[in-house]
């Protein structure tokens, strides 16, 4: 199990380097919008869907990276003010409910991924972009969301971390 935690933990590393790249990648882009239409008066056609879906993706394939660091918004009044049994099972509880929401929410994206592969959907942009790649980043993003809720969960069941802490890392137990 300590490998399982250890692979997703790097993979929601990775999942971060990835989603910092594409927003860096926008800006680059918009960057260069600005230069062609403002500098040259030249038309954009590629560049605003781009820079959208490349923020879209950053925001799917960073959610682990997000989760992992528990840089999420959270309400934690009631945790905080509870007992070390009360927050246990509090803490499984939200863990386990954001993983079936996520869950729900990964299938769904992967129905839809595909129903855009299949029907070889295109964007109604000068630029036809083939939709399944942009659309690609929900299904691996959520993915990764739900394989780093797991390694919460157990995390949280086994004693490994405590729940609602500010930084995972910093309460783990050794193992």
């Amino acid at each position: 199990m300590d490998t399982y935690i250890r692979a997703v933990r790097l993979l929601s590393r990775v999942a971060g380097v990835v989603a910092a790249l594409l927003i860096a990648g926008a800006v680059l882009v918009i960057c260069d919008m600005v230069i062609e239409r403002y500098g040259f008066n030249r038309t954009t056609i590629w560049q605003i869907d781009v820079v959208t879906y490349a923020i879209v993706a950053a925001t799917f394939v960073g959610s682990p990276y997000v989760l992992l660091h528990r840089g999420h918004v959270n309400v934690d009044i009631l945790p905080m003010h509870s007992g070390p049994r009360t927050r246990y099972w509090l803490g499984l509880f939200t863990a386990g409910l954001s993983f079936a929401f996520c869950a729900v929410l990964w299938f769904l994206c992967t129905r839809f991924w595909y129903e855009a592969w299949s029907l070889n959907w295109r964007s109604d942009t000068v630029w036809r972009a083939r939709l399944w790649i942009p659309y690609l980043s929900m299904p691996v993003g959520l993915g990764l969301l739900v394989l780093q809720y797991v390694a919460d969960l157990v995390c949280i069941a086994t004693g490994r971390s405590q729940p609602f802490a500010a930084d995972p890392q910093a309460h783990e137990i050794a193992a």
